[in-house]
């Protein structure tokens, strides 16, 4: 019988395996090296607090985009300050928003006060309370807390400890960012004289005036009677709600604004008789409706009521509202319709776009002073159906391509007057929105367009007699008998 050949042991590629080996190694150590510059360059945050207090809004990562050179933030908060947590968790958010255009400093007064000292020289601050300051170019501004948070101090005789009711941080820092970016403030020049509402004292539109204040932008109020011409250093002309007309002087100095590329904004009072402000709205190719919008709103299962109040939602398909897209917006009191005419006013290079729309199941009712039922009904024969155009926006000159910024003047008109009043305005703010966007587009500020920071309201509820003897037999017989309930069932299935 043969022998069978011996199996010879195969050569062991050692040189072939360490390569292998090394390759593999520098492979993984490449591999993690890009997932770590991945995490580092391109990582996503989320704020998933309930009120999100730390959640940046869309106008200030607007305005963070369009920042070109380094803010400084130095922050001399205490650790004894309730807020000082918020304020270090907000100010990381600007910082990741800005994509290293911030830098942040903090410096404890009470442990660090060599160089406490020597930033509060630098920035001549002589205030005791907790601030922040914020540098950009030379040009600097200080932020106290008290106006980064609103306060409920307790009641010290029970032992009760201050807390925050309100942290308004966003809005302060914000505020602050554009006055050092932009250094000189924004006029706007408020007219008076035709029974329009009052900006000092109490005004009914304070609450406005303090939001667009917030944005650098200052009102002057301006009585054309006792001026020659309107200002130089006027950028936009606001006229709200005027109740007398413009006199033939007035109406010229306003004509002469508008041709040297002024920029107007123009809230009406459709029960206003001011023919000649109509007549120059006119000559823009917009016509204000002789109409009222309204609706029959279902108020039960078979009960229907009229309302005049008008519900609109925004267009996106122009520079003013297309950060405001899908945003609905109440405009309360009486509210016209407004026609468009763009091809009456093409040859003089006047673009005209609608701004806001009122909701489906609105018309334009001419019979509006009517106490008529029958007659307060819809009629395609002589009413206005859909859509219902109640703010558009008007620019003489400059381009359709809005990449290319030319020269222009503007003009926005909102068919309503008294929406941006206190009583008016609600507590999600759209109203303002739309002004603020108004404003900034007027002044060739886009970069400031979008939704404003909100202030997170304090959740509270109240509880009657009856509620508080439910939650008293909840806490002290249900919830100990569910864990009793099973338990019990435990025992009995064990014991069988």
């Amino acid at each position: 019988m043969a022998s069978q050949p011996e199996n010879k042991p195969k050569n062991i590629r050692r040189l072939q395996i360490g390569l292998n080996v090394i390759i593999q190694v520098v492979i993984i150590i490449v591999l993690a090296a890009m997932v770590n510059y991945l995490g580092f360059e391109h990582y996503r945050r989320w704020d998933l607090s309930r009120d999100k207090k730390y959640a940046l809004s869309d106008k200030t990562k607007h305005f963070l985009d369009a920042l070109e050179g380094k803010v400084r933030i130095t922050v001399f908060f205490g650790a004894q300050n309730p807020i000082t947590g918020d304020v270090q968790n907000l100010l990381t958010e600007y910082q990741y928003a800005s994509h290293g255009k911030i830098d942040v400093e903090y410096v404890d007064p009470e442990r660090n006060l060599t160089r406490a000292k020597e930033l509060f020289d630098k920035y001549k601050v002589v205030t005791d309370e907790s601030v922040l300051i914020v540098d950009y170019k030379g040009r600097s501004k200080t932020v106290k807390a008290s106006d980064m948070a609103e306060m409920d101090q307790g009641n010290p005789m029970v032992g009760e400890q201050p807390r925050v009711t309100a942290f308004k941080g966003e809005q302060a820092i914000t505020s602050a960012l554009i006055d050092v970016v932009e250094g000189k403030k924004n006029t706007v020049g408020y007219i008076v004289g035709h029974k329009e509402p009052p900006l000092s004292g109490q005004s009914p539109i304070s609450t406005l005036k303090t939001f667009i204040q917030n944005e650098n932008i200052d009102f002057k109020e301006l009585n054309l009677f006792e001026l020659p011409a309107i200002p130089a250093d006027i950028k936009v002309v606001m006229i709200a709600g005027p109740q007398y007309d413009f006199s033939d002087r007035e109406m010229k100095m306003l004509r002469d604004f508008w041709n040297k590329e002024g920029r107007i904004l123009l809230l009406i009072d459709p029960a206003a008789k001011t023919p000649k402000l109509l007549a120059f709205l006119n000559e823009q190719g917009v016509k204000l409706d002789d109409d009222r919008l309204m609706a029959m709103v279902k108020t039960g299962i078979e009960e229907v009521a009229r309302v005049r109040d008008v519900v609109a939602h925004f267009l996106p398909d122009n520079p003013v509202t297309k950060r405001l897209t899908d945003v609905r917006a109440p405009f309360f009191g009486a509210t016209s319709s407004l026609t468009l005419d763009s091809q009456a006013v093409a040859a003089a290079n006047i673009h005209l776009a609608p701004l806001a729309q009122a909701e489906k199941g609105y018309w334009g009712e001419t019979d509006y002073y009517s106490d008529d039922e029958a007659l307060l009904q819809y009629d395609p024969a002589k009413d206005k159906g859909e859509p219902l155009t109640i703010a558009a926006s008007i620019e003489k000159g400059g381009s359709a391509d809005q990449r290319v910024q030319i020269n222009s003047a503007r003009l926005i008109v909102v068919a309503n007057s008294t929406f941006i009043q206190d009583n008016a305005l609600t507590q999600d703010q759209q109203q303002l929105d739309f002004m603020s966007a108004s404003i900034n587009w007027l002044l060739s500020r886009e970069q400031l367009i979008g939704i404003a920071p909100k202030i997170p309201q304090a959740l509270t509820f109240t509880l009657d007699e009856r509620s508080l003897r439910s939650l008293r037999w909840i806490i002290l017989v249900l919830i100990p008998l569910v864990p009793a309930t099973f338990g019990l069932l435990v025992w009995w299935r064990r014991r069988a």
